[in-house]
């Protein structure tokens, strides 16, 4: 057999090793991926309007006067939270961004794990939900961790991959010997042609847009990924300062108040709102997370480390000097909700979630009719 005749037949058993390839990763992982994102989209609409219809949760009663700020003491809204939840619980005290929110409180306890709203100017207690309560608290759960807490966001982190590879095995099936391709998606010749065309068009439109999310989304919710990105990259993995052996081994006296603080991280920026003051437990050091004009994340990661019962600072650490995987996660994280470009990309964002959906129920589909043949 001619050179000339073996080429086609090499090409031929090629692309049925990368289509089984395909086929194989996407039944196995890729319907894991089409359910999350089809939770994504969800939620891109449903946490509006999960703030639109429980107002009580969300809309403070007495609206403060600077936005941001926070008029009540924080100090005794903890101590009441210890007093139900135990000492051991940890808490993130969430200000209100604008002057008609509540004041978030989020608990982790042994015996409840959720989040209390305030009044920001009275500190009555206006409602509370558990992380997995309601639809919009199940639909994030099972979409970040598949509701199996660190080993889903493993498995999500591996399902990325795993999509970035039936990405490139999708590419390389679809890619035609002649340009410029053919967009034309043929709905004339029966539904089982139709959504070929579409599985197989739609993957490599929206096969880029798609990965972003993918690998955004995995990027959060597996910490090891960053660590890998500051190993590549050269650079040392910040870690949170730790207390003191003689601090920790001493007695304790009372220890300082949430508001002190607060006015102690506070002094370390003094033009800048807080994000997040999060008390982890007894003896570790309080992280108060400041939002700075020039950070990209909506939370702040610049952070202010302090003692947690003498308010000394232990470490002051500014969003642009962590380590490269950590700095990651200022761009990442507004990139995957869809906040850094504003409604135009929150609107992608939805529309991403539905395209990857698809392709995980089109191609279950494909599969499924095809079996005979």
């Amino acid at each position: 057999m001619s050179a000339i005749a073996q080429a086609p037949s090499r090409r031929q058993g090629l692309r049925r090793v990368w289509l089984r390839l395909h086929r194989w990763m996407g039944l196995s992982v890729g319907w894991v991926l089409a359910i999350v994102g089809l939770l994504g989209a969800v939620l891109v609409v449903a946490q509006p309007v999960d703030r639109w219809a429980h107002p009580n949760l969300f809309k403070a009663d007495t609206q403060v006067e600077a936005a941001g700020g926070t008029a009540v003491a924080l100090e005794p809204i903890r101590q009441r939270l210890v007093a139900e939840f135990g000492s051991a619980s940890a808490m993130t005290f969430r200000p209100p961004r604008t002057s008609d929110e509540t004041l978030w409180v989020l608990v982790r306890g042994k015996r409840w794990g959720g989040t209390v709203y305030f009044d920001p100017v009275t500190g009555r207690e206006q409602g509370r939900r558990g992380d997995s309560e309601g639809f919009v608290g199940f639909t994030f759960k099972l979409h970040s961790s598949l509701l199996l807490q660190d080993t889903g966001k493993a498995m999500l982190a591996c399902g990325a991959l795993a999509y970035l590879l039936m990405l490139v095995t999708g590419v390389v099936l679809w890619w035609p010997r002649r340009w410029p391709p053919s967009w034309r998606v043929e709905l004339r010749q029966g539904v089982l042609r139709g959504l070929f065309d579409l599985h197989r068009t739609g993957g490599v439109i929206m096969g880029l847009v798609i990965a972003v999310s993918v690998a955004s989304g995995a990027y959060m919710a597996w910490r090891p990924l960053g660590e890998f990105v500051t190993f590549l990259a050269g650079g040392t993995f910040m870690r949170p300062p730790a207390l003191p052996k003689e601090a920790k081994d001493a007695p304790g006296g009372s220890p300082v108040t949430v508001d002190e603080l607060a006015a102690q991280a506070q002094r370390q920026f003094p033009a800048d709102p807080i994000g997040y003051i999060q008390l982890p437990g007894p003896d570790r050091p309080v992280r108060v997370r400041m939002r700075l004009p020039d950070d990209p994340h909506p939370n702040g990661l610049t952070s202010v480390w302090l003692h947690p019962r003498t308010g000394e600072v232990l470490s002051v650490q500014r969003w642009s000097e962590l380590d490269p995987g950590g700095r990651a996660v200022a761009w990442v994280y507004p990139l995957h909700v869809g906040e850094l470009g504003g409604l135009p990309q929150q609107v992608l964002t939805f529309f991403s979630g539905l395209a990857l959906g698809g392709l995980g129920l089109t191609g279950v589909w494909l599969w499924w009719r095809r079996r005979p043949a």
